[in-house]
């Protein structure tokens, strides 16, 4: 009896103190901050709006803890209240406030992925084909409506409209989630997936700008095939922009694409690293990266940040990258 005893007991700490037990316990204190009883994720630091960006992300998260009940949620109000049902992909803002909280009919191509991606992870831990049906429609959506070819690239554009300009096409670079298109390209055996993945690649290690030798948030690709920071952003790497590391670590923690960060990140000290930097005028931001930015630093310089800590000063967007880091390392 005492053998078994304290078998059982040791088994019962394991668990409470797994890194599982752990990032379920940020999960709940991220659901508690920002999720809400109808499905939706509340981007706190902008105005309370949700996107799909947000769906995604938190629709993962719910997969990674086994949380079934959430994902329902979060997939059933994504998928009634953001679906377009013209072209299989979603609205990508919802704004509470306003008679219609959907004025912007584009997608955010980084939000569809995310969602295409939970789902796919959702059928392979829950076992429900429905799931894998969903994914495949959205990312068969994203192929006739988002990815082209372009000055010899294969590229995923931003949003269905607005982003192809003839003589030159916008890129998001934060929008190359390279994970998900990987799990896509082993799911369908379709070329395009590795071709996006090759050349996003090949277009990620062109992109570095000014001293600091990084992407900027937004840029442009002309019809020659030259980058340069897109005039209609700062030329700033910034908020966007941190999620890159993340992507490429996330994808392959040996990649190359990682040096210019590290090169980045390594000049200052961790609690003194700025939150931006401006390509053109190599202007730091006057206030330093926490929280989540800090969060895909520590990851990108082999520097585990361990089970995410949600604290009462992260908004939504500091939470989610906390969460997507512990995501990348599981």
């Amino acid at each position: 009896m005492r053998k078994s005893t304290c078998a059982a007991l040791v088994v019962m700490v394991s668990v409470l103190f797994s890194p599982f037990s752990q990032a379920g316990q940020a999960w709940e204190n991220y659901k508690a901050r920002f999720f809400m009883p109808d499905g939706r994720i509340v981007d706190t630091g902008n105005g309370s709006v949700s996107h799909t960006e947000g769906q995604g992300f938190a629709m993962l998260m719910a997969v990674e803890n086994d949380d079934k009940a959430t994902f329902d949620k979060l997939w059933q109000w994504t998928n009634s209240t953001l679906k377009n049902k013209d072209n299989g992909l979603f609205y990508w803002r919802y704004n509470p406030v306003e008679a219609n909280p959907i004025t912007d009919k584009n997608n955010a191509t980084d939000g569809d992925v995310m969602i295409a991606w939970a789902l796919l992870k959702a059928d392979a831990r829950w076992h429900d084909k429905r799931y894998s049906t969903a994914s495949d429609e959205i990312a068969k959506a994203l192929l006739t409506h988002n990815v082209i070819r372009y000055a010899g690239y294969r590229v995923m554009l931003p949003g269905a409209n607005g982003f192809n300009l003839n003589s030159e096409v916008v890129l998001n670079p934060s929008y190359f989630v390279f994970p998900a298109w990987q799990a896509f390209a082993d799911r369908s055996h379709l070329q395009v997936w590795r071709e996006l993945i090759q050349d996003g690649q090949r277009l990620l290690g062109k992109m570095g700008s000014g001293k600091a030798n990084l992407p900027t948030d937004w840029v442009s690709l002309d019809a020659g095939g030259k980058l340069t920071p897109a005039k209609a952003w700062p030329p700033r790497m910034s908020y966007d922009a941190i999620r890159i590391p993340l992507y490429v670590h996330w994808f392959n923690q040996q990649s190359l694409l990682l040096t210019p960060w590290r090169s980045w990140f390594g000049q200052f000290s961790r609690e003194k690293t700025p939150a931006w930097v401006n390509v053109t005028t190599n202007e730091y931001a006057p206030y330093m990266m926490e929280g989540g930015l800090l969060a895909v630093r520590d990851l990108t310089m082999g520097q585990s940040p361990g089970e995410p800590d949600i604290t009462a000063k992260d908004d939504y967007y500091s939470a989610s990258l906390k969460m997507l880091v512990w995501l990348s390392e599981q």
